[in-house]
């Protein structure tokens, strides 16, 4: 059986449920992007960034310019660009600027669990359209053949829209998952290299060392 005769007997909720799937399909090509990129190139470019900090914090904050795509880097400038910022100061400009990047990182994550709850609902809907379609060609004592095509028609709509809904929740879930792990992932890597910065930062300060920032 072909999709489009799949699609056609799953009733009217193939519909929202083709437009789920779709939805659910163009944010998880957009977050597979973007944590690519990420994945790739931040632990190489902040490990460079922090060996550069220990030479020449100007030339790290260079460095950090040219690679303002990634949110750690971001986080890193946001605190650099402060002038004369005592330690303290310097954490909590980290910090914020931590807070600040975790919408980009969360990204779409209320969009995917909304998928993962109205797909099954929807895909139960379904069931039940069908169960009363097939309820509404039967006649009590009378057995034809329009009669067993319609409940067959009723049952083949309960089956599959419940599937497909449950594919659609299954297929979204598979994806928020991962993506949720590679958030907490980020997070453990923003707390572990800003406290290589703010200790180095620290270190730079008690020594009596101008701290940089970008006017000097």
């Amino acid at each position: 059986m072909s999709i489009s005769n799949l699609f056609s007997l799953g009733g009217v909720v193939m519909w929202p449920l083709l437009g789920l799937s779709i939805l659910a399909t163009a944010l998880i090509l957009e977050r597979i992007v973007f944590w690519l990129q990420v994945t790739r190139r931040q632990d190489r470019a902040i490990r460079e960034i922090l060996a550069l900090y220990r030479r020449s914090a100007r030339a790290a904050f260079q460095k950090l310019e040219q690679n303002a795509d990634l949110p750690i880097a971001r986080i890193f400038i946001a605190a650099m660009e402060l002038e004369q910022a005592t330690p303290e100061e310097f954490r909590l400009a980290l910090e914020s600027a931590a807070q600040a990047e975790l919408p980009l990182l969360k990204r779409f994550n209320t969009v995917f669990e909304t998928v993962i709850s109205v797909a099954p609902l929807l895909g139960l809907l379904g069931t039940i359209l069908g169960l009363i379609n097939s309820f509404a060609s039967l006649r009590v004592g009378e057995l034809s053949s329009a009669q067993t095509t319609g409940v067959t028609a009723g049952i083949s709509e309960a089956l599959i829209s419940t599937a497909s809904g449950l594919v659609v929740a299954i297929f979204t879930l598979l994806f928020a998952n991962m993506f949720r792990g590679l958030y907490l992932r980020q997070i453990a890597l923003i707390q572990e290299y800003g406290g290589q910065l703010e200790l180095l930062y620290r270190r730079r300060y008690e020594r009596g060392g101008l701290p940089y920032a970008p006017t000097q």
